[in-house]
């Protein structure tokens, strides 16, 4: 062993010595990410507490895209043990965790989630397109010779003559979030392409076709209400004509007072979420730091509880809370596959 090979792994020691000592004095393990995520996570992190002998976990509400940037910034006990996504992590996010010595990252697919249009029930009844949706909220639209032009849309009315006379106002979450990401590649980007003008500028200009269902409007008719899905509730209980953009999680425990709005003719329900047939469907996630099991106490334990038959299972008391359950097959290997916290690859993720 060289000199410098030496050096360098005594400096590996002792950085690892380190982390260890640190983490001894950090004794409860911190969760970051998606407000989507959120409330199951919490009540698990609750009944680990409870039932667990360790502490209860202290999650925070970031966004998907913030609890990336945290949980990849690095290893050490001044960084997040795992975090919460809803949507899967980015081939360009793992390669930042690696970039940063966050080498083997765990990966939970905890179930479905619905990405719901809703308003109040004291509302008129909508029923929506998905091209009806992104000529609502884009900052441009095609104009009547399909060229781009600022969007003149002011009421529903004016996008088709079929829907309400009614203000356009979609309440929605902002960038940093997973449900962000959502809104725009499983509603608005399908929404472009099923418009003829952008399906064509699609094939002549990928990049401009792009642009117009990542943009959304900056005058009133989208308005950015934030990481907390909640506010979005009790705005929509205020305005009886404003539309909010969340989780099916959200629209179940509001059912009283919300109703989803049908998209392309499909209702945002539990069998057309688990079947693919509602265009908002998506999976949901939380990641784990390997490096830090068995350092920070309870890691092990906290997986092990999120993929219990009792937590995950299709009576479970996540689905009580309003998780879409994966089928029993689809949950016994996530189980397998967490039991031996096995990392995910680069090559099992997209761009």
């Amino acid at each position: 062993m060289t000199q410098k090979t030496l050096a360098s792994a005594l400096a590996l020691v002792a950085a690892g010595a380190l982390f260890a000592g640190a983490a001894e004095a950090r004794d409860q393990i911190r969760i970051v990410g998606s407000s989507t995520v959120y409330p199951f996570t919490t009540t698990v992190a609750e009944q680990l507490g409870k039932t667990g002998g360790v502490k209860t976990p202290v999650v925070e509400s970031t966004g998907t895209g913030g609890g990336m940037k945290l949980f990849c910034a690095g290893v050490g006990v001044e960084h997040p043990d795992a975090t919460n996504a809803s949507r899967r992590m980015k081939k360009s996010e793992l390669e930042m965790c690696q970039k940063n010595g966050v080498k083997d990252v765990v990966e939970i697919n905890i179930g479905f989630d619905g990405l719901t249009v809703a308003q109040s029930k004291q509302g008129t009844p909508f029923k929506l397109t998905l091209p009806q949706l992104l000529l609502a909220v884009a900052k441009e639209v095609p104009g009547p010779d399909g060229k781009l032009i600022p969007n003149p849309n002011k009421n529903w009315s004016d996008i088709d003559k079929s829907l309400p006379n009614v203000k356009i106002e979609v309440l929605g979450p902002p960038p940093t979030s997973g449900t962000r990401d959502s809104f725009h590649e499983l509603l608005l980007e399908k929404g472009a392409e099923q418009i003829p003008a952008l399906a064509a500028m699609k094939k002549s200009d990928s990049k401009a076709f792009d642009r117009v269902w990542k943009t959304l409007r900056e005058d009133g008719a989208y308005v950015e209400a934030g990481e907390n899905d909640n506010v979005i509730v009790a705005k929509l209980e205020q305005n009886k004509n404003a539309f909010g953009v969340f989780g099916y999680s959200f629209l179940e425990e509001n059912s009283a007072k919300l109703r989803g709005v049908p998209l392309n003719g499909v209702t945002p329900e539990f069998d057309s979420i688990t079947s693919d047939k509602y265009p908002g469907s998506r999976r949901m996630y939380v990641y784990l730091k390997k490096a830090h099991v068995g350092v920070v106490p309870g890691i092990d334990k906290f997986a092990a509880e999120y993929v219990s038959a009792k937590a995950l299972g299709e009576d479970g008391y996540l689905a009580k809370k309003g998780l879409v359950t994966l089928p029993k097959a689809e949950a016994d290997a996530v189980r397998k596959s967490i039991m031996e916290m096995k990392p995910v690859s680069l090559d099992a993720l997209g761009s």
